[in-house]
């Protein structure tokens, strides 16, 4: 039950049960300037009952986006398991013109697919089937209907925070098509973030820069650089001991719903289970200019961290030299 007695469109069972315990992001009206104040402190909110995506609440049911996205191919994401990790195919070792990188086994298949097909498979999915994932590209390449209803979203509040806190220009406006129980595995982006969920339930698990040591990135030349190596599902204490030690916040964000994920916060994005179908559209903003004022703020010693290890690797030209070179400089000078 919520606080006002209404019983929630979800359950706990829908749940996946983590060993971690989390706080609640506050959830604000839209014309709440408390909205501001956790903006400014890079600091998640859950912004309620606002006109930001109305025309896509109003019309995005699968049905209408089948019918009107477009004929082009989509960008959709097919995963063994209900995992569906994100890895950078430029750090990717290539035998056949011996380029730099890592030697990798993509964790998911990236296919071009028309949306009447994906549709198709979401639809007549059953246990044991692949899983997928739509994420698409919101530019005048989709449907007519589709660009006119987005063109019609709120664009003064979103574009009013941007001018207000100093944000760089908007980046793109995805598209996420998923099904019930797909999960996003723990990563940051290096951009602001308005999560817009359209239809479904989420579940968004946050954490600040701070718990940066917790969560055990991958290095920067990895493909899986920005997402954690930590499976929250089955974490290996004695190789990422402070794990246990993460402090996080979530939410469980549904349609109208916009969830404020500030950058380099770390996130952990899953579809409900046995919750159907989810669409959310995300708004990426670059970072405004830095100025710094000390001391540091933790999303700017993240930055700066990121910075060192590519200087580094850009030097010593072998990604197995950062760790050892940055475990002499530490190991006895500024460990207690």
């Amino acid at each position: 039950m919520d606080g006002e007695g209404n019983k929630k469109p979800w359950d706990a069972s829908q749940l996946r049960k983590y060993d971690l315990t989390f706080d609640e992001i506050p959830r604000l009206h839209y014309k709440d300037p408390k909205i501001d104040e956790y903006i400014r402190a890079n600091k998640p909110v859950v912004i309620i009952e606002s006109n930001i995506i109305k025309p896509a609440l109003q019309r995005w049911t699968l049905e209408y986006l089948e019918k009107n996205l477009g004929q082009t191919g989509h960008t959709c994401f097919v995963s063994k398991n209900h995992q569906f990790k994100y890895y950078d195919d430029k750090k990717i070792y290539d035998k056949t013109n011996n380029t730099k990188g890592v030697e990798f086994t993509p964790p998911t298949k990236k296919v071009e697919m028309r949306i009447e097909d994906f549709m198709k498979r979401v639809k007549e999915w059953k246990k044991g089937d692949d899983r997928i994932y739509l994420q698409q590209s919101l530019t005048t390449s989709v449907g007519n209907n589709i660009v006119e209803d987005f063109v019609k979203f709120d664009w003064d509040y979103v574009n009013g925070k941007q001018a207000k806190h100093n944000w760089g220009p908007l980046t793109s406006n995805l598209l996420f098509i998923a099904m019930e129980g797909n999960q996003t595995p723990c990563h940051y982006d290096e951009q602001e973030n308005f999560f817009a969920q359209v239809q479904g339930y989420k579940r968004c698990i946050l954490f600040p820069p701070s718990q940066f040591e917790c969560l055990y990135p991958y290095p920067v030349h990895h493909p899986h650089d920005r997402q954690s190596m930590v499976d929250f599902e089955h974490p290996d204490n004695a190789k990422f001991p402070k794990f246990k030690d993460a402090k996080g916040c979530e939410a469980i964000v549904g349609p109208g719903d916009v969830l404020y994920i500030p950058i380099y916060w770390w996130h952990h994005i899953e579809s409900l289970m046995r919750g159907g179908p989810t669409t959310t559209v995300n708004f990426w903003y670059k970072g405004g200019p830095s100025t710094l004022e000390y001391p540091l703020k933790d999303h700017q010693k993240v930055a700066i961290s990121r910075n060192v290890e590519k200087m580094l690797l850009e030097v010593l030209q072998d990604p197995k030299e950062v760790g050892p070179l940055l475990s002499a400089m530490v190991l006895g000078r500024y460990t207690e």
